[in-house]
């Protein structure tokens, strides 16, 4: 008696669990599509985000919401993309230094390298806590904060970006739907660190 009530426990956590992961792989291909225009990731991300805090708070949310927030989060998200990129163009100067065997190189190119780290885990942090009517300008300003405050959380997202290159390599189309695995670490991390 007490295993056929214990079974109905163990099968809606189960299924609540199992569309939780199959809601991140549908949020990555949205994700990978909403990115295309190149300076448009992190609005994508801040999208993605919020689907996937609406399906964790059981809330109605589908393809369409998803879209008004891509809207709403490109316009501010755009200049972000491009000071991104940018960030990411030092970071390549920075190592063709190092290449180049310039004097101070590899000091250049280390420190080049830890902050487009850290601006990238500051951007997912920002995008994780996005809601319409947020200025990025903020968000980005509290991240960075969080970013250098809480080290396991920004790990943890590193690692999460580690694995979506790692399975680049290894399998490419999974690169896709894993997005959607980083943008709910993303959430993850900043309700973790919400709950501290």
């Amino acid at each position: 008696m007490a295993q056929a009530r214990g079974k109905p426990r163990r099968e809606p956590v189960f299924a609540d669990r199992f569309g939780l992961f199959a809601e991140c792989l549908l949020t990555g291909v949205w994700i990978a599509v909403a990115a295309l225009g190149v300076v448009t990731y992190p609005a994508a991300f801040a999208a993605g985000a919020r689907h996937l805090r609406r399906s964790t708070a059981h809330e109605r949310g589908g393809l369409r919401e998803f879209v008004a927030d891509f809207r709403a989060a490109l316009r501010g998200g755009w200049a972000v993309g491009v000071a991104g990129w940018a960030a990411a163009a030092l970071a390549w100067v920075d190592i063709q230094a190092v290449r180049a065997g310039l004097p101070g190189g590899p000091l250049v190119g280390a420190v080049g390298l830890f902050a487009l780290i850290g601006l990238a885990v500051a951007g997912l942090r920002a995008a994780a806590l996005w809601a319409p009517g947020e200025s990025w300008r903020t968000l980005l300003a509290e991240a960075g904060r969080r970013t250098v405050r809480d080290p396991a959380g920004s790990f943890l997202l590193v690692g999460g970006a580690v694995l979506v290159g790692c399975c680049a390599l290894l399998v490419a189309p999974l690169a896709v739907p894993v997005l959607g695995a980083v943008a709910a670490a993303a959430v993850a991390v900043e309700e973790r660190h919400r709950h501290r």
